[in-house]
């Protein structure tokens, strides 16, 4: 009987082991929050300088400087639902369930959610930069034609990949990343 348990025993430890290593990306979304204060200090530098160039500034580039600034803020909406929904979805849940200014979406995201709303920041933040590309050309010059080129040509990929890939899950029955185990019941 021992050299049957024996085994048992050493599958349970390796079972253990392998299951308490999702703590080992818990630094990484520590770290990912920490990027949000680096985030928020080009932010604050962002908006410093548009505000002390608000009367000297053209109609461009204040509309370029507020570009610049939502474009920071999706980021930062970004860097949040990777830190909750990844540290949720991968490594342990949030007790998050009194606390009133919960967002509705904490806990409802999995996996294939994630995908789909890191997909869709990315598709907005790289709108936002090829927005800015084209309200800052003063002159189209064959270079700036290839790199709004080969822009559009990434941004187009962007919007193709996340739509493929909402139809993916759609059709897989992962529906819009919530949690559909309800849904699948009816």
């Amino acid at each position: 009987m021992e050299t049957k348990s024996s085994p048992r025993k050493i599958e349970n430890a390796l079972e253990q082991a392998l299951f308490g290593s999702r703590w080992l990306l818990a630094p990484f979304y520590f770290g990912l929050a920490i990027s949000l204060i680096v985030l928020l200090i080009k932010f604050l530098m962002e908006l410093g300088h548009l505000a002390l160039h608000a009367f000297t500034s053209t109609e461009s580039d204040v509309i370029l400087g507020i570009l610049t600034l939502v474009d920071l803020a999706l980021t930062g909406s970004l860097l949040i639902i990777v830190i909750f929904s990844g540290y949720e979805n991968f490594v342990s849940k949030i007790n998050h369930d009194n606390h009133e200014d919960r967002p509705e979406w904490m806990g409802t995201i999995d996996f294939s959610g994630l995908k789909l709303k890191l997909l869709s920041s990315i598709v907005a933040i790289s709108g936002v930069q090829l927005l800015k590309q084209f309200m800052s050309l003063k002159v189209v010059t064959p270079e700036t034609e290839r790199v709004i080129f080969w822009m559009v040509i990434i941004h187009v990929v962007f919007v193709i990949s996340s739509v493929l890939l909402a139809i993916s899950d759609r059709i897989s029955g992962h529906g819009g990343g919530a949690d559909t185990s309800s849904d699948q019941k009816h």
